[in-house]
């Protein structure tokens, strides 16, 4: 487990991504902004949004009646935006013991985040992109698993996997990258507002 440290808020992120960076550390080609970066993922929320819809379809086609309670989907959803807190801790505790990871607020950007600027072998990185998306997958299988007749507990469960699954999505583009430059025995590191791949062979 990192020392993870509660920041509050965060007006610059890059302040606390400047770790020491290896001399063999290689900027990856990356959007410049991340409103850019934001846009260029946008492709990668298509898969949840379809499953999302999907789900839906399927149980309530199986059951024949509405199988949520629109209030409860809201209050789902609205405890899901509150929970990103606990989806940049799923990010963090991927981290070694050695690493900081600072989490709060960027007001600008109205995001929670998680900051940390130490090298992770590209396997554990992409664990630690992808973790988060338990707060979707837990959700969308319970609710795939309720009774059709709890609309109020089903309807807060898919509240919740709507934001779950979707809010990753920036974090599905890092991995698409990171697979596309770099190689299985490299590390990889954010410094400032930058992602860095660091290979073995120099």
């Amino acid at each position: 487990m990192p020392k993870i440290e509660w920041k509050g808020i965060i007006k610059n992120p890059s302040d606390y991504q400047m770790g020491a960076l290896s001399k063999n550390a290689r900027k990856l080609n990356m959007p410049k902004t991340l409103n850019e970066m934001m846009i260029k993922a946008l492709p990668f929320a298509i898969p949840s949004i379809l499953i999302i819809f999907i789900v839906m379809f399927l149980k309530t086609t199986h059951a024949g009646q509405v199988v949520v309670a629109p209030a409860t989907v809201i209050l789902g959803f609205v405890v899901s935006i509150i929970a990103l807190l606990v989806h940049e801790f799923l990010h963090a505790i991927v981290y070694p013991s050695k690493a900081i990871v600072a989490i709060g607020f960027v007001p600008n950007q109205f995001a929670a985040v998680a900051l940390a600027s130490y090298p992770l072998r590209r396997g554990r990185f992409i664990l630690m992109c992808l973790l988060p998306y338990l707060l979707g997958i837990i959700p969308i299988i319970l609710f795939c698993i309720s009774p059709a007749a709890s609309i109020g507990t089903n309807g807060f469960l898919f509240g919740l996997s709507i934001m779950g699954l979707t809010s990753p999505y920036v974090d599905s583009y890092n991995v698409y990258q990171v697979l596309r430059q770099t190689s299985k025995s490299d590390s990889i590191q954010f410094y400032g507002d930058d992602l860095y791949v660091i290979s073995e062979k120099p």
